[in-house]
């Protein structure tokens, strides 16, 4: 089983504009990039990383630099490795805990800088609107 320990190094983040003033509709665009691979004396991988946010129109830009740190059987992490020099994507759960690191850092950021989250939020029904219908064990939970 492999356990990933992911940390940000760096973290560089700009506004532009002043979001109050009105803004026509923003598109958000995110990258996540595995930069390397490297396996460690200890037998774990080291795995740098990069995000790069950027909103079109330019109202801002963010970028989070760092290192996931992987641990676990040596069969998985050298075949982890292989995979990474034969240029093959890296495995889910590493991508994943990367992920889940960096927007919810990225997240709080944007609060700070007064900037739309670069991840969807929710979207909460108009006041009257009905509620998608589900049914769940044969019973309708609809309102």
């Amino acid at each position: 089983m492999l356990r990933v320990n992911v940390v940000i190094s760096s973290i560089s983040a700009d506004r532009f504009w002043d979001i109050r003033k009105p803004v026509p509709p923003i598109q958000i665009s995110t990258n996540i990039n595995v930069v390397g691979m490297e396996k460690k004396q200890d037998g774990s991988l080291e795995v740098p990383y990069v995000l790069s946010i950027v909103y079109n129109p330019s109202i801002a830009q963010m970028s989070l630099k760092g290192n996931a740190f992987v641990l676990g059987e040596r069969e998985e992490i050298d075949k982890i490795l292989k995979d990474y020099e034969q240029k093959k994507p890296p495995v889910q759960i590493i991508i994943q805990s990367i992920s889940n690191v960096v927007f919810i850092e990225s997240v709080l950021i944007s609060r700070s800088l007064n900037i739309p989250p670069p991840i969807p939020l929710p979207q909460i029904p108009e006041t009257g609107a009905k509620l998608p219908t589900s049914k769940l064990e044969g019973r309708d939970y609809s309102r």
